[in-house]
C-alpha cells in the first residue's frame, strides 16, 4: 500500500491523492523534484536568468519577466460552452492566457472556440484526449492520448502545440521521453485553487489570491461553475500588488520551451 501510494504521489496526481486520503501523499505532491522516476524538473526563472545571461538581451516579447513581477494564467480541459465568456473578459483585459486543452469532447467539438483563442493572442497547448494518467499506459497509449489533440489544434490555428500539461501532473521519466519524441515540453503549477471540487467562488479566489507569488504558474478550469465569476476578482487583486500576466513561454523567454522538459515553479 505505501508503495503504491509513493509511486502514485510522484506523478502529482491530485485526484489519486484525494482518493488516498493520506498525509503522506498529500506532502508528497509538494515534493515532486524529489521522486527518483522524474528527473529534469526546472523553474521558468531559472531558465529564463540563465538564457537572458547567456544572450546577453532581455526576453524577446512583449514583457520582459526579469524586471516586471509575472505570473502566467493557465486554464486546463477547455474548450467548452462557458469558454467565450472567459475569453470575452480577457480580450477586454488585454490579458493572454495558456490553455492546456483537452480533446474528447473539447477541441474535437469547439473548433471555433481554439481558433477564437488563437487569434486573440492566447497560448495553447495539449492536456491530452481523455485526460488519462499517463504514467500508467504504454509508450504508444501515450502518443495515442497527445497526437490526436496536436491535430486537432494544428488543423484549427495552423500550428502545432509545444507544450503539454499531464493531467493530475502525472509524469515520471519514461513519460518525458515520450513527450520529448513529441517534441513537447511539460508544464506544471505552483497555484491551484481545486476549483474541480468546489463552485465557491470566494473560496476559489482565496486559495489563488493566497498562493500566488512571482514567476507562479495558476492553475484553473473554465468549465467548472465557480471559476469564471472568480477570474475578475483574481485578476483586479493580482495586478493590485504589481503583476502582470505573461503565457507560460513568455513566462521562459528568453529561454524556449525544450521537449521533454518539466517545467514547475
Amino acid at each position: 500500500m505505501i508503495r503504491s501510494l509513493k509511486r502514485r504521489a510522484c506523478g502529482a496526481s491530485f485526484s489519486s491523492c484525494r482518493r488516498a486520503g493520506t498525509v503522506a501523499a498529500v506532502l508528497a505532491l509538494t515534493t515532486l523534484t524529489a521522486c527518483s522516476s522524474l528527473n529534469g524538473v526546472v523553474a521558468p526563472a531559472t531558465v529564463r536568468a540563465a538564457a537572458a545571461h547567456s544572450a546577453g538581451k532581455p526576453a524577446s516579447g512583449p514583457v520582459d519577466c526579469t524586471v516586471a513581477k509575472c505570473v502566467a494564467l493557465t486554464f486546463d480541459g477547455g474548450p467548452s460552452e462557458p469558454t467565450p465568456r472567459l475569453l470575452d473578459f480577457l480580450k477586454r483585459e488585454k490579458i493572454r492566457a495558456t490553455f492546456f486543452l483537452q480533446g474528447k469532447g473539447h477541441t474535437d467539438t469547439y473548433p471555433d472556440t481554439v481558433r477564437r483563442m488563437a487569434a486573440e493572442g492566447h497560448e495553447i497547448a495539449n492536456h491530452t484526449w481523455s485526460h488519462e494518467d499517463l504514467t500508467e499506459l504504454s509508450d504508444d497509449a501515450i502518443r495515442a492520448e497527445m497526437e490526436p489533440v496536436q491535430r486537432d489544434i494544428e488543423k484549427a490555428t495552423g500550428h502545432a502545440p509545444t507544450l503539454m500539461r499531464p493531467p493530475g501532473g502525472a509524469t515520471d521519466d519514461r513519460v518525458s521521453k515520450v513527450m520529448k519524441e513529441l517534441g513537447l515540453a511539460q508544464v506544471l503549477w505552483s497555484v491551484t485553487a481545486k476549483d474541480y471540487a468546489t463552485t465557491d467562488t470566494a473560496l476559489i479566489v482565496k486559495r489563488v489570491l493566497d498562493q500566488t507569488k512571482r514567476d507562479g504558474i495558476i492553475l484553473l478550469h473554465e468549465r467548472y461553475a465557480g471559476t469564471i465569476p472568480a477570474v475578475p476578482t483574481i485578476v483586479g487583486e493580482l495586478h493590485d500588488r504589481g503583476y502582470t500576466f505573461v503565457t507560460v513561454s513568455e513566462l521562459l523567454s528568453p529561454a524556449h520551451p525544450v521537449p521533454g522538459k518539466v517545467y514547475r515553479p
